[in-house]
């Protein structure tokens, strides 16, 4: 099945440039040059991946991958002109899987969006998966990537499902931050370990009675996350 993107900036020479180098990938591209365009058009369409820059008119960025966050889990890349980490860690808080930055080089965003389109596509070809796996009040659907909370479903970015489908699959066992990195966003992600710590937390606001006193997702200081069930 083709994937399809959305690309998502008001430079028209870096939509251009984008659109055209992702459609030699045999990639389906959708354009939109403000935020309440590349809204409407992803409520219309469940995209492949989302690409979206955070200085955008009308809605910026950040508040698109807010609203995009209400009713869908489809991946978001977002693209700051900043090297500021903040910038970085917000768009994480709002909801992104990933984010580069401003100049960028076109391969190097190739690279990373068909890495995730990959993983998306190796996630939906495994055969053998455990259908449902419950833990207590948390219940977790592996096939179609929900989530449930004492029967109500919760809304997970892809990468907040990754972390919590690879910590319950071996409860107890300590992950370090390093190793998490590596195997939920890859050998070659550029990013910084805080990443990591980021997505717990939102995993935590969104999953546990308590976050502060975590009941599923626990901090072993100094090595990394472990689940306990």
């Amino acid at each position: 099945m083709e994937k399809r993107v959305l690309v998502v900036d008001d430079e028209k020479l870096i939509v251009k440039g984008l659109k055209f180098s992702l459609e030699q990938d045999d990639i389906i591209v959708d354009c939109a040059y403000d935020g309440e365009e590349a809204l409407a058009k992803a409520r219309e369409t469940e995209y492949d991946m989302v690409f979206l820059d955070v200085m955008l008119p009308k809605l910026n960025g950040y508040e698109v991958c807010q609203e995009i966050r209400e009713f869908s889990n489809m991946p978001i890349i977002m693209v700051t002109a900043k090297g500021d980490d903040m910038d970085k860690i917000l768009g994480l808080d709002y909801g992104a899987d990933d984010y580069i930055t401003k100049p960028f080089n076109i391969l190097e965003v190739k690279a990373r969006m068909k890495a995730i389109l990959r993983r998306s596509s190796k996630k939906e070809s495994k055969a053998e998966k455990a259908a449902k796996v419950d833990f207590g009040d948390l219940s977790i659907d592996c096939e179609s990537r929900r989530v449930y909370v004492s029967g109500k479903e919760v809304n997970l970015t892809a990468k907040e499902f990754d972390l919590l489908e690879l910590l319950t699959h071996t409860p107890n066992k300590v992950y370090s931050r390093k190793d998490l990195l590596k195997m939920v966003w890859g050998s070659d992600y550029p990013g910084d370990e805080r990443t990591v710590d980021v997505h717990i937390r939102r995993l935590r606001e969104k999953i546990e009675p308590n976050p502060g006193d975590p009941k599923y997702i626990h901090t072993k200081w100094g090595v990394g996350y472990y689940f306990q069930g």
